[in-house]
């Protein structure tokens, strides 16, 4: 059984441990003789006393008394070099003033006092890491019948891995080495497993040490390294997993029980860019912040990551009450001291945002709330402008009026130069935001990006079913390509340009070169261990309504300068509005959807939104084309 210490054993050791380092360092500075009995038993008495009464007191303010030893580190082992020298100085300065006061009058030696500094770091600190090797020697003793393992990365977080595997014996896991590319760790060791080669050994090492698991241990690996690994592991039959992605990780711990079978976001991962955090901070930090479309994938990524900058609070605000229920229970569950507040409303509705405003001042807003199907828009397009569109200036003028400071815009790709509703009404409702931006000369700002993989109604969960459900997986066209990007890193770097906005920008997320939507099919099928064309079917539907065989981010008549971010660029020519023009075309948008002209609404589309050829798509054949 793991040996149990409780904290008052700590305390009774380190009063004998005081005494014993406060007349030793007399004993090792004079030796027992009788000149030590007549002339300096006095002072090593005074140091005694006043170390018993001192160094307990200063323990105890620096929190030694309220550790778990048995987990004690490195940052353990600096408090206790800060208390133990915090304490010595005290004693120190108040045995001086005792004998300069010639209250200690034979004997006082200085030199002594050094030595009872240095006896008492090595007694604190050998008392209490002695806790940890006993905890650490009464581990299970490995009979080596465990699953053999192999660590993928030999930096932190595989060292952490490595350390949980070992400690938990019950998972029956046992690493027998590391895999890693820097010619600094080959033929090393750590936690006393050996780094045994580099990537590129995988294959051999698979083979010749009957290995039964791989871990992949590099938040930070591109996805290129985890497809390398997932495709030499699928060959060989092996299974693997990996940790979390380093933009999964922010804002939780870096552990053993975070290990996931890889998915199909690992293999599309990204070198991640620098991070200027300090940004973010100061943007939320004490900040009453409001995210509508809270409950949506992004809305609730968004919350998940405000929620780490200690936010004086969080407003929810979503019009499916289900979702936001369950935003605000993982929110709880994962920061208790922060003050959530979910508001069920919608952004349609300008009398219950104007209440729900004044109610609860928010000071930075975050506007995720859109319908983004771009099919089922095409066939809603009332619904698509009535929420994208006049629901936006809804949230853009209460905020003006109730004193915000500011407002970012969660737009899209599909706003360059729209081919359909969506993407019109996304265009149209950037144009709202920087218009008032230049209005008001507040910092509200527009963040654009591509598709984020994962995300609900997005093509990762609808192709997840058709292979469950034994296929066949439906692709519209053979060479359809979309920008991706996983949700955290989107919102992630949606954060930092909202910390950049000044006004009235536009700001684009790099999302790298564009995905086959082919290859992703094949690469969920692999994933889930079947192969594409054997085991599941590929069947090709034909264009929807409204999609495009390639996006475009960026547009050919625009400047797009570098900010502080390499992954985020700010563009310098997007459109701007006559105000009077673009509020006359919102009445009669208003109009329109009051009146159920959908007609007239792509029309009216066309002829405000730059680059528009929303009537030149095809409209479905039945509502069946937008599935």
């Amino acid at each position: 059984m793991k040996a149990r210490f409780r904290n008052r054993f700590v305390f009774l050791t380190d009063i004998l441990l005081i005494a014993v380092s406060a007349l030793g360092s007399y004993v090792l500075r004079l030796e027992l003789t009788e000149d030590f009995f007549r002339f300096y038993l006095q002072a090593a008495l005074w140091l005694l006393g006043t170390s018993l009464v001192i160094k307990p007191a200063v323990y105890y303010f620096f929190g030694l008394y309220r550790r778990l030893w048995v987990y004690a580190s490195v940052s353990e082992l600096k408090l206790i070099a800060v208390s133990v020298t915090t304490a010595s100085v005290i004693v120190s300065a108040v045995n001086v003033g005792l004998a300069w006061a010639q209250i200690i009058t034979p004997g006082f030696s200085r030199s002594a006092l050094a030595i009872d500094w240095l006896l008492s770091l090595v007694f604190v600190g050998g008392s209490r890491f002695a806790v940890r090797l006993m905890a650490e020697s009464s581990l299970p003793h490995r009979d080596g019948k465990g699953k053999k393992i192999v660590v993928i990365g030999a930096g932190d977080a595989g060292a952490l891995v490595v350390k949980e595997l070992q400690k938990n014996s019950q998972l029956n896991l046992e690493p027998i080495g590391f895999l890693d590319d820097d010619p600094a760790k080959q033929k090393h060791q750590i936690h006393g497993v050996p780094v045994i080669g580099k990537l590129s050994d995988l294959a051999n090492v698979l083979e010749e040490r009957q290995i039964n698991e791989v871990i992949i241990s590099i938040p930070s690996a591109p996805g290129k390294v985890v497809r390398l690994v997932a495709d030499i592991c699928r060959l060989k039959g092996i299974p693997f997993r990996t940790m979390p992605g380093i933009y999964e990780l922010l804002g939780g711990k870096v552990s053993v029980s975070r290990l996931r079978e890889v998915e199909i976001t690992d293999l599309l991962r990204r070198e991640p860019a620098r991070i200027h955090e300090e940004l973010i901070g100061q943007v939320l930090k004490g900040k009453r912040v409001l995210v509508t479309g809270a409950g949506g994938s992004i809305g609730r990524e968004l919350c998940r990551q405000i929620a780490r900058w200690n936010a004086a609070s969080l407003i929810l605000l979503g019009h499916g009450e289900n979702s936001i229920f369950e935003a605000l229970l993982e929110l709880k569950a994962d920061y208790p001291g922060l003050e959530l507040i979910p508001v069920i409303a919608d952004v349609r509705d300008a009398v219950r945002l104007q209440a729900v405003f004044v109610q609860h001042q928010p000071q930075v807003v975050f506007h995720a709330a859109a319908h983004k199907h771009v099919p089922l828009m095409q066939i809603n397009v009332e619904e698509a402008v009535a929420n994208n569109v006049l629901g936006t200036q809804n949230v853009v003028e209460t905020a003006d009026r109730c004193g915000v400071d500011r407002l970012v815009l969660i737009s899209t790709d599909k706003a360059v130069h729209p081919a359909n509703v969506y993407g019109a009404t996304k265009r149209l409702a950037e144009m709202v935001v920087l218009d008032a931006a230049r209005r008001t000369g507040k910092a509200f700002s527009v963040v654009r990006f591509g598709n984020v993989l994962g995300s609900r109604g997005s093509v990762v969960p609808l192709f997840k079913r058709m292979i469950a459900s034994g296929g066949p997986l439906q692709i519209t066209h053979p060479e359809m390509e979309r920008f991706f990007m996983t949700i955290p890193e989107a919102v992630h770097l949606v954060l930092q340009a909202a910390a950049m906005g000044q006004g009235g920008e536009a700001f684009l997320l790099n999302m790298g070169e564009q995905v086959r939507i082919l290859g992703l099919a094949e690469d969920l099928i692999r994933l889930s261990g079947l192969e594409p064309g054997r085991d599941i079917e590929i069947v090709f539907t034909g264009i929807r309504p409204g999609e495009k065989l390639r996006e475009e981010l960026w547009e050919n008549d625009k400047t797009y300068d570098l900010t502080a971010h390499p992954d985020i660029f700010r563009s310098t020519g997007e459109d701007m509005a006559d105000s009077a023009r673009l509020r006359a075309t919102l009445g009669r948008l208003a109009a329109l959807v009051t009146g159920s002209q959908p007609e007239a609404i792509i029309d009216l589309l066309d002829e405000v939104v730059p680059g528009a050829a929303i009537r030149e798509t095809p409209p479905p054949v039945d509502v069946t084309d937008v599935v």
